[in-house]
This record gives C-alpha cells, structure tokens and sequence, in this order.
C-alpha cells in the first residue's frame, strides 16, 4: 500500500475507536445504575488496579508499550468515573423542587456552579449583569426582587464578596447562603453580619477549576461558621460526588492556604520571572530541558496564563499571607549560603528533610487496593 492508503486504513482504525470508546461509556452509564441499585462505590480501587495489570499484561502480548497501554486505560477509567459520577448526581437530584440563586453566576466558577446544582434538580436563576445564559432564568442585579431561594451561592470576585455577604445580612435571606472564595479572612465582616442576622451559612473553597469534571480526588473545604444547618445542606451537595468533603475553621483555613496556594503559587511566579530575567531565550532552554525543568515549566505555564488580579488577591489578602512567603525566602537564602560555601552536608540535610517529609504526603494520597 502507499501512503495515502497506509492513512486511510489509519483513519479508519481511529474512528474504530473512538465508536469502541462510545460504547464502553455506554457501558459505565450501566455500571453507574448497577452501583446505585446495590449500594456499592462510584470508586473501587482494587477493580481499578485488576484493569491496569490486565493492560499492562496484554500489553507484552501485543508487542506495545505496558506504559502506553496503562496510560490510556486510566485515560478511559477516569472518563468512565466522570461519567458514573455526573450520572449519580443527576439521579438522586438532590435539588429536586428546591430554587437557587448563584450570584456572579456568569464567571468561570459561577457557571460551573449553576450546571452542577441544575444536574440535581435545582430551579437555578441567575444573577450578574453580564448577558443571560440560555435557557436559565437571570436577572442583572440580585438585589432586585425577592430572594426566597432554598440556596444562594455568592461565586463573585473575592474583592466584592465581603460587601455582597453584608448587604445580603441587611436583606435576611431565609435560605441557605455561602460563597466560594479562595480565601475566608477578607470575608469576616460579611460572614459575622451574616451570622449576626441569624441567617443559615457557611462558606465552601471548591479546590478544582471551572474545566473540572470528575471530583474523585479534589476536594472540597467547608467553613463551620456555627450554622449546623447550613453546613449540612452545603455538604449534601457533594454527596453524590467522589469529592473528599473537609471541615475546618476560618482562620485554619487561610494558615493552610497560605501555603497550598499561596507559596505554590509563588514559587512558580519566581520561577518564571526568574527564567524571564535570564535573558535567556525560551526556545533555547526548551531545547535543553530535562525531565524536572519540563515538568516545572508545565506548571509555571499554568499559572501564568490564569487571572493575575485573582492571584494577586490570593497573595494580599490573606491575612495569614506573608508566612508562607517568608518562609519560601528563608528557605532560598538558606540553599544559597549551602552552595555558597559549598556545605555538602547541609545540602544532603535539606534532601532528606524533604524526602522525608514528602513521603508523609505520598502516604496519606497513595489508595489501599
């Protein structure tokens, strides 16, 4: 055969797959209503690991690679567990006859919001001055008419949130009300009026994106503000999710942020800036990168292709903030005095406390099969 006919026959075992692929969603679907009607997990760990060793062995078989045969079929697990997942949460409709108003529903995680609650049954209406989404119920400013929904989701940039929580206390919603900030400190003054008025919140912080569509293994922190009520409500809407649900206090909250986000954030902010600063061209570096530089810049790039006024208020705003970057600028002062004087130990020191305090993390994360 030419090369013409060579793609042809290629093509041709592409849509081969692709029309395999459809079929085996069809088949989670299916699984998905087996698991309900049983009781049995969205996530079973152990079938998981049977898969993987399955391809991994009929891999050899082939002739193919056991690395790309296990990497596509956890490709396809993960979509078949977004499927079961979405499935699972259609199904016990959690928001069935109930009404919600997600203010700054239009945003990245406001939209996202306003789909995950309508795939429960929740009457979703919307509120942002931004143009309507079809087929959702709007309205350009929240204050204008009642609020009489059973839930009201604050997903509005962190820099109005606190104003929007106090003017909702004046109001005195009678449903459940919280917002989703990255951060809590900033909102004191709005979740205290809240509170004060005897209004039903609390506050959730969704650790995931707006492209995120399978929950198994994000998680999700709830903000126990003394509202049992509102608390149990926010957290009965990842139930039927694979989240990991997380409650803590306020101030706990922002500590630990100051460092999952905070430093993360800043590190690669450095890095890249660093990198800019160089004066070295980035097609020259790519063309000698490593594993760990490409790996490095992946995340650099990601971060810096997200909101700068978003990040920015990450960094400020956090009252627990400047902890997490001093604790990075020690930590660089303290690696260069090491090569400085060309102190092995320590260096070897700075290694093993980072092994050993890593492998903490990998065996809280790592799954039991």
């Amino acid at each position: 055969m030419n090369l013409a006919e060579l793609r042809a026959r290629l093509t041709a075992l592409d849509r081969r797959l692709l029309e395999l692929i459809a079929q085996r969603q069809g088949l989670a679907s299916q699984i998905a209503e087996a698991k309900r009607e049983t009781g049995h997990p969205t996530r079973d760990y152990r079938r998981e690991r049977e898969v993987l060793l399955a391809a991994r062995t009929a891999a050899l078989e082939l002739g193919i690679s056991p690395a790309t045969a296990e990497a596509v079929l956890s490709l396809l697990i993960r979509s078949s567990l977004a499927t079961q997942e979405q499935a699972k949460v259609s199904a016990e409709g959690h928001g069935s006859g109930k009404t919600a108003l997600v203010i700054g529903g239009s945003g990245k995680m406001g939209r996202w919001f306003v789909d995950f609650m309508a795939s429960q049954g929740f009457d979703v209406e919307v509120a942002d001055p931004v143009a309507p989404q079809p087929g959702r119920r709007h309205r350009l400013r929240w204050q204008e008419g009642e609020l009489e929904h059973d839930l009201i989701v604050v997903a509005t940039p962190l820099g109005i949130t606190d104003s929007i929580l106090v003017e909702l206390a004046k109001r005195r919603p009678s449903g459940v009300i919280f917002d989703i900030g990255s951060l809590k400190t900033p909102l004191r003054q709005g979740l205290k009026s809240l509170i004060d008025a005897g209004c039903k919140v609390t506050s959730v912080h969704p650790m995931f994106g707006p492209d995120t569509d399978l929950l198994s293994a994000r998680h999700v922190i709830f903000i126990d503000l003394g509202a049992p009520q509102a608390l149990a409500e926010a957290q009965a809407l990842f139930a039927s999710t694979m989240a990991e649900r997380v409650v803590m206090g306020l101030d706990e909250h922002d500590r630990l942020i100051a460092y999952v986000l905070g430093l993360s954030h800043a590190l690669n902010i450095a890095f890249f800036s660093a990198l800019a600063a160089s004066g070295e061209a980035a097609p020259r570096l790519a063309g000698l990168s490593s594993t760990t530089f490409d790996a490095q810049l992946e995340v650099a790039t990601a971060v810096a292709s997200e909101s700068p006024q978003l990040y920015f208020e990450i960094q400020s705003l956090n009252e627990y903030g400047a902890d997490s970057l001093d604790a990075l600028a020690r930590a660089v002062e303290r690696l260069r005095e090491v090569v400085r004087t060309r102190n092995e130990t320590a260096f070897i020191d700075m290694m093993r406390m980072g092994r050993e305090y890593l492998a903490g993390r990998t065996a809280v994360r790592s799954p039991s099969v």
